[in-house]
């Protein structure tokens, strides 16, 4: 599956489109992860919890629009957008939404 923030792919003919896709992931932070970006907070530094936390979330969200994709039969998703919300009581919830138009490529 070729995945691309651009409106094409270089070299490759759009034949189909197939629809707009998306993946959502919405992921909780622990009171281990706020704890640990809080000392990160104080002290300086990168909170290498929440990131790792953005990475996941981030990789789980494009690998669900890429499994929708394939469903409709794309072989391709353009035009990708990634978005990224904090949600919940107090902001302990992460939401990623990864979308894009799923195609067929030549």
């Amino acid at each position: 599956m070729i995945v691309t923030t651009t409106p094409a792919v270089e070299g490759r003919k759009i034949t189909d489109y197939k629809g707009i896709v998306f993946g959502e992931v919405v992921s909780g932070v622990n009171f281990v992860k706020d704890f640990a970006a809080g000392l990160t907070n104080f002290f300086g530094g990168r909170s290498g919890s929440y990131e790792g936390e953005l990475i996941e979330a981030r990789e789980a969200a494009l690998r669900e629009m890429e499994k929708r994709a394939a469903s409709l039969g794309a072989n391709a998703i353009v035009g990708v957008d990634i978005d990224y919300e904090v949600l919940g009581q107090g902001g302990n919830m992460l939401m990623v939404t990864a979308s894009g138009t799923a195609v067929v490529v030549e």
